[in-house]
């Protein structure tokens, strides 16, 4: 009688890359003992590319955005002069790669962090470096969702791009953000698909490298992405 192999469990880095969308389990179970750099490396890579390619699509979102800020700013300040205002709208654009690779390269630190700070609490069992793995790997439908945006910005009127949330697969997407509250459009601004889908993962990872059952790996999700629209908050109250 023959007796074949029995099929690894191992797959390439490349593998894991792709199966993180479908299969985000195996993945995690797979790399539990791995380090994280590798699959940081390529998320900014890809992020960074993503922007500089797309930039002139987003760029009336970007504006749209500024001049809503700058609006709500010299309303607060009226020594603001327009001018003061196009020169620091140039210097935002010129920054704003640095900002999203910035945010990119160490948002999964700190989401990392939370999500293994959290994980004490309903008792994970989880190495630091292992909950900066999960993160990096559940940042990673951040490229969906940038691909998506690009092609909703190249696709759909100009009119229509009003804000960052105008792209959004959530609640926000249904605001006029020239009319609602900053608070409301912040709060409700996180109940998207791609913020979700991040949350969800964070939650398998932590159940999965944790050891924990998952109902208490989604809580300690769910205290994470409360956590991650503080700042939004905040900022909100700040404009108000």
């Amino acid at each position: 009688m023959r007796n074949d192999p029995l099929p690894s469990s191992h797959a390439s880095f490349w593998e894991d890359c792709l199966e993180i969308f479908y299969a985000p389990a195996a993945v995690f179970r797979r790399r539990e003992a791995e380090g994280f750099f590798l699959p940081l490396v390529v998320l900014v890579v890809i992020m960074g590319a993503l922007f500089y390619l797309t930039r002139s699509a987003m760029a009336p979102i970007f504006d749209a955005e500024f001049h809503r800020a700058a609006a709500a700013a010299i309303k607060d300040n009226p020594k603001i002069t327009p001018e003061m205002m196009e020169q620091s709208r140039v210097m935002t654009r010129k920054f704003a790669g640095v900002v999203v690779i910035g945010f990119f390269l160490l948002g999964p630190f700190v989401v990392g962090l939370m999500l293994w700070l959290a994980g004490k609490l309903v008792e994970a069992r989880q190495e630091l470096t292992t909950s900066m793995m999960v993160a990096t790997y559940s940042f990673y439908p951040r490229i969906l969702e940038g691909i998506l945006n690009a092609m909703q910005a190249l696709l759909l009127p100009e009119s229509r791009l009003t804000g960052r949330y105008s792209l959004s697969l959530g609640v926000g997407r249904l605001l006029n953000p020239d009319t609602v509250s900053p608070l409301l459009l912040a709060v409700v601004g996180r109940i998207d698909l791609f913020t979700l889908w991040v949350t969800a993962l964070l939650a398998l990872g932590l159940s999965v490298t944790g050891k924990i059952p998952r109902g208490q790996a989604a809580i300690a999700a769910a205290l994470v992405w409360l956590a991650g629209g503080l700042p939004s908050v905040l900022g909100a109250l700040r404009a108000s």
